[in-house]
């Protein structure tokens, strides 16, 4: 039997507060090995932000609960 960690959890969690732990655990290992830096990813999760405003803002525009949102 090879070496590993033992987690455990409560049995009252939901399956979606333990898959977004599971998903959390393999963003961090994918990128262990990455050379980027935190400040080439923030700026990368801006602009593709900023992109996917522009092109779906009029999908928001008078709809209820979407009056403050950024022109």
């Amino acid at each position: 039997m090879s070496e590993a960690i033992v987690i455990k959890l409560p049995l009252d969690l939901s399956a979606e507060y333990i898959q977004n732990m599971l998903d959390y655990l393999t963003y961090v290992q994918a990128g262990s090995g990455s050379k980027v830096t935190q400040d080439q990813i923030d700026k990368l999760a801006l602009e593709s932000k900023s992109g996917w405003w522009t092109k779906n803002r009029d999908r928001f525009e008078g709809v209820a609960g979407f009056e403050d949102l950024p022109q």
